[in-house]
């Protein structure tokens, strides 16, 4: 009986999530917004309809790993080796200077914060490591609502896969030198590539079979059975190793989702790939929903009230970071005007990889210092909140403000 109750409850905040996205999107800013509302008003922390019991479920995760890996294909299909080749090393460049220009910025500016306040030094490290990380779910959702296109776009939606991968290695090395400086454990160095090239080797592993396949098949029904049939498959094989392989669960899915996807757009046509982005079209537009919905649900509002000077330095300076970073970036390779002055905004969302990241980071330092722990937490918590809804607008702004917007 409380499995249909939790299952009602969680059908019926999709369904208000929906609607509040489409409210939202008549007073012309994105849906994701309403979505990201709804998902933290219905949370735990707020009228609780998505409780806490539901949300810390084995099932309720494995099937947002499930959705995680399903988003992860809007950035895979754009992963097309013919169309990235020509601006390979403008976008390699751009990332890293955005990514670890954020890091630096952040970590700078806490280090002066802290030296006045009397805090440890090494925690202005760990607040640059979670800083430096996109997460990509809101402005895809942004690509997706208002079919934006241009030269922002092309260049946004493949550095999402990049940026992961630097987020994850520099966090996870900034974790690991700090956890061994407490003497309270922490990642093995080794699991740091691991946790790069294991969700690309699972992506890939079903992503090439399922290129060959797609080859053959002519009707919707048939791929999208068998774009199911690819996700699922990598999703619990990526739960295995989450579970068995890992020391803790972090594999990041919707990694899996892009190596997969990206997999199998480079073995078929530019007309058979369009084909099947138009047909999955629907099955990925929900888990897009669902996705964002579990992104809110745990950002406490009540986070808001306690957010202080450290929050406000954390927002501006993360801010900077990306904006800059990415306009020296695209400068510096030469990238097309508008990428200079607008990719920067669409870098901004940051809460649902800001949150697994101070949960980390927080685990980690609760052993050894627990005050640090908690400054990292109320810090990070508020600024998710706050930062998430100024940036899903200026992330409209951006696509906007570069001409690439298509207002429905």
């Amino acid at each position: 009986m409380t499995v249909i109750i939790h299952v009602l409850r969680w059908m019926l905040t999709i369904v208000i999530a929906f609607i509040c996205g489409k409210l939202v999107s008549k007073i012309k800013l994105p849906s994701i917004l309403g979505w990201l509302v709804a998902g933290m008003l219905l949370g735990p922390f707020a009228c609780n309809l998505l409780p806490q019991e539901l949300l810390d479920t084995n099932v309720y995760k494995g099937i947002i790993h499930v959705l995680e890996c399903t988003v992860g294909l809007l950035i895979g299909t754009e992963l097309v080796w013919r169309k990235i080749k020509s601006c390979g090393k403008a976008l390699l460049v751009t990332t890293l200077t955005q990514s670890l220009g954020t890091f630096i910025v952040v970590s700078i500016s806490f280090c002066i914060v802290f030296a006045s306040c009397g805090i440890p030094l090494y925690l202005a490290f760990v607040f640059g490591g979670i800083a430096l990380a996109t997460a990509p779910a809101p402005a895809l959702s942004i690509v997706q609502e208002f079919k934006t296109d241009g030269s922002v776009t092309r260049t946004l939606i493949p550095m999402a896969a990049l940026d992961d991968i630097v987020g994850v290695i520099v966090f996870f090395t900034t974790i690991t030198i700090v956890a061994r400086h407490l003497s309270g454990g922490g990642l093995p160095i080794y699991m740091i590539p691991v946790m790069i090239v294991l969700p690309l080797l699972i992506g890939g592993l079903f992503g090439i079979p399922t290129g060959f396949v797609l080859r053959k098949i002519q009707l919707k029904s048939g791929i999208v059975i068998t774009l199911v049939i690819g996700i699922l498959l990598t999703s619990i094989v990526g739960n295995l190793c989450n579970t068995y392989l890992m020391p803790i669960p972090l594999l990041n899915f919707m990694l899996m989702g892009m190596a997969f996807s990206g997999a199998f757009s480079n073995l078929v046509s530019e007309e058979k790939l369009v084909e099947i982005i138009n047909d999955f079209q629907v099955i990925q537009a929900f888990a897009m929903v669902v996705v964002i919905i579990n992104l809110g649900a745990p950002l406490d509002l009540h986070a808001i009230l306690g957010a202080g000077f450290f929050t406000v330095v954390y927002i501006i300076m993360r801010a900077v970071g990306k904006y800059f970073g990415a306009r020296a970036g695209a400068k510096l390779t030469n990238m097309p005007m508008t990428v200079q002055k607008y990719l920067g905004f669409t870098l901004l969302p940051h809460s649902g990889v800001s949150l697994v990241f101070t949960g980390i980071a927080a685990s980690m330092l609760s052993t050894a210092d627990t005050q640090s722990a908690a400054v990292v937490t109320g810090t990070i918590a508020a600024a998710a909140i706050i930062n998430e809804i100024i940036a899903v607008i200026m992330a409209k702004k951006g696509f906007e403000w570069a001409g690439e917007l298509n207002e429905k």
